[in-house]
């Protein structure tokens, strides 16, 4: 199963997204982990949900073969909904969402961590968006959650990467553990807020996201119309292939 859902303790759910070989999804497994999320927060004995993955890194974004093995634009129309949506539950479940990150959180993966309400990592996590290496845009809105402007965009246009350590400085990260001891983290900080009352929980997640500055589904939407864009124009296509050929692999 690509998304399962475990209730280790009282109040408290972990879903955990397992699809080998790097968690790359498919458009299909975008929207069950949408759903996923979704419908957990909506569960009155919910009160804190922990998204976490299997295997040796957290997420390596869409399944790009999906996309180039569809010979018209519904696979990338798919991806597109699949991550929006996906998004969209995190920052909308309702209750608190915390993603337990380990290597690498590549694309999709820092749009469900920026949109998420509390992120602990492994020492050797490593966020980025390749997007621009991949003929696309998106999940700037997301990365601009998680380090200041200036440094989104240096990250954004080279592809580059940035570590655990380095979002613990900026704030982002709420703590940085040794791998070994990252679900045990991240349920303890579940454990104490699924102690408090979720009435109150509750009306905080939606308070809080009233105030949010970002109007997150919004500005998503909105780099998206620009990966279409350099689809039509035929940036897209070949710089996918290009990746293909030179990793073997999902990305």
């Amino acid at each position: 199963m690509p998304v399962t859902l475990d209730c280790p303790e009282p109040h408290v759910a972990v879903v955990t997204v397992d699809v080998p070989p790097v968690n790359a999804l498919t458009v299909h497994d975008w929207f069950t982990l949408a759903d996923a999320v979704t419908s957990t927060g909506r569960n009155p004995a919910i009160h804190v949900v922990v998204l976490r993955a299997a295997g040796r890194g957290f997420n390596a974004g869409v399944d790009i073969k999906e996309i180039q093995r569809d010979t018209g634009h519904a696979a990338l129309i798919g991806a597109n909904q699949g991550c929006a949506a996906a998004f969209s539950a995190v920052y909308d479940c309702e209750v608190p969402v915390i993603a337990a990150v380990q290597g690498f959180c590549l694309g999709g993966g820092v749009g469900l961590v920026g949109n998420a309400d509390v992120v602990i990592a492994a020492e050797d996590a490593t966020f980025g968006l390749p997007e621009v290496d991949r003929g696309a845009l998106g999940a700037a809105t997301h990365l601009s959650r998680l380090v200041p402007q200036h440094l989104m965009r240096a990250l954004y246009y080279t592809a580059g990467t940035i570590d655990a350590a380095q979002l613990h400085h900026h704030g982002s990260v709420y703590a940085v553990v040794p791998r070994a001891e990252l679900d045990a983290a991240a349920l303890k900080l579940a454990r104490q807020i699924a102690a408090k009352d979720t009435r109150v929980i509750r009306a905080a997640k939606q308070a809080i996201n009233g105030i949010d500055v970002q109007p997150v589904h919004r500005s998503y939407r909105y780099e998206q119309g620009f990966t279409f864009e350099l689809n039509l124009a035929g940036a897209s296509a070949a710089a996918r292939q290009d990746f293909i050929n030179s990793k073997g692999t999902h990305g």
